[in-house]
């Protein structure tokens, strides 16, 4: 048998290399012999991973061997998208937003040379699911001190990181600020108010980005939730306690001058003082008095009723109170008109309107959570309610 002298070996070694050199791969770009060469492949890694991926990080991609990301797209099984910026190095990706529990994600990334490759990860389900309502209603049209309110079905812990997902968004540039407190239901609620009274015709939209964010020991949001509405014409509801009159303006400009008798001073049948807000037109309800700790005292159907706080204060129609109007203070805690006059301001108010209530013997200011009583805090006050500051 022959030999191969070794440096015919090293000559055949070399012509290999320089044929296999010229040859186009599956992915190349050029075609023999223009000495193009093929992308190297595109390898990416993904945090979260796995199946059973923990929620509430941002997503994060990486691409390996030195490449440099040029776009990554993200997006779950319901079609939405998370959106992401790419590092300045190219290095990596990050997503703005968390990923939200028991969702499956897909991940397509290009890098620069024009490779590509694609990723999946799923996160694990929550065991508590946080929820909440909104007020007011979507689409609505209300008076100029409605707040924004929200209520939580169940406890937020993590207050600050729940209120940096709230945006609210005005057509006028509104300042405004969120406010925490206990809801006269027992639950966590915020509210955001106007530093003063909005604008009529100002336009509100509230994006509450919370799917993915943990609430704590209330469990995790698992969508996000939007509502929209308009504030209607600049009303305010004057009620003083001392003349026993009830004044509505519009514009600055009195359209209506009527006798009322409010709620008996030195106990707890006297009315509410500040600035409350009218909640609900209620229209014909039944009224008792041991719904609101006053024993047996009445239970009557009323006319026209207009809440203005979770404890039963109303606005309304009490024809049987018809001698003290004008006069005298002489009701069980409420705003008491004759039919005529509390059916022609039920008319021309809103859910939303201020009522300002001045005078002597109430029984004090409303509290904050009965109702809307943001209004009887300073700007500076309400803003220390903020998670934030």
């Amino acid at each position: 048998m022959s030999r191969i002298p070794v440096p015919a070996l090293l000559v055949t070694a070399a012509l290999a290399l320089t044929l296999g050199a010229c040859s186009g791969g599956s992915g190349g770009k050029g075609g023999a012999g223009d000495g193009a060469q093929d992308p190297a492949p595109v390898r990416i890694t993904t945090r979260p991973a796995g199946t059973q991926a923990a929620p509430g990080q941002p997503v994060v991609v990486r691409a390996s061997d030195g490449q440099r990301l040029q776009q990554v797209t993200v997006t779950d099984s319901r079609g939405g998208t998370l959106t992401g910026k790419v590092a300045a190095d190219g290095k990596s990706w990050t997503s703005e937003r968390p990923a939200a529990p028991g969702t499956t994600y897909s991940v397509a990334a290009r890098v620069a040379d024009g490779g590509s490759a694609t990723s999946s990860f799923a996160t694990a389900k929550a065991d508590k699911v946080n929820k909440l309502t909104l007020a007011p209603g979507k689409n609505t049209t209300v008076g100029i001190a409605q707040p924004l309110s929200i209520v939580f079905d169940h406890p937020v812990k993590n207050r600050a990181e729940v209120e940096r997902r709230l945006k609210v968004t005005t057509s006028d540039g509104t300042l405004g600020s969120w406010g925490w407190m206990q809801d006269w239901s027992g639950k966590d609620r915020v509210d955001w108010r106007p530093k003063e009274y909005w604008k009529s015709g100002t336009k509100v939209t509230l994006d509450a980005e919370l799917n993915g964010i943990d609430s704590g020991a209330g469990g995790w949001f698992v969508r996000d939730y939007t509502t929209t509405f308009t504030i209607g014409r600049s009303q305010v509801v004057k009620v003083d306690l001392d003349s026993h009159r009830l004044r509505l303006l519009r514009d600055g400009r009195q359209v209506a001058d009527v006798p009322m008798s409010a709620g008996t001073p030195g106990g707890e049948k006297a009315s509410w003082r500040g600035k409350t807000v009218l909640m609900a037109k209620e229209g014909t309800i039944n009224m008792r008095s041991e719904t609101v700790g006053l024993g047996d005292a009445y239970d009557k159907m009323v006319d026209y009723s207009m809440r203005l706080t979770w404890s039963g204060m109303y606005a309304h129609a009490a024809p049987w109170n018809a001698a003290y109007f004008g006069n005298t203070n002489h009701s069980s805690g409420c705003i008491g008109m004759s039919d005529a006059d509390a059916g022609a301001v039920y008319d021309q108010v809103r859910v939303g309107d201020p009522f300002e209530i001045t005078g002597s013997g109430s029984k004090g200011t409303q509290a904050l959570n009965n109702g809307y009583g943001e209004w009887n805090l300073s700007w500076a006050e309400w803003q220390a309610k903020s998670a934030l500051r």
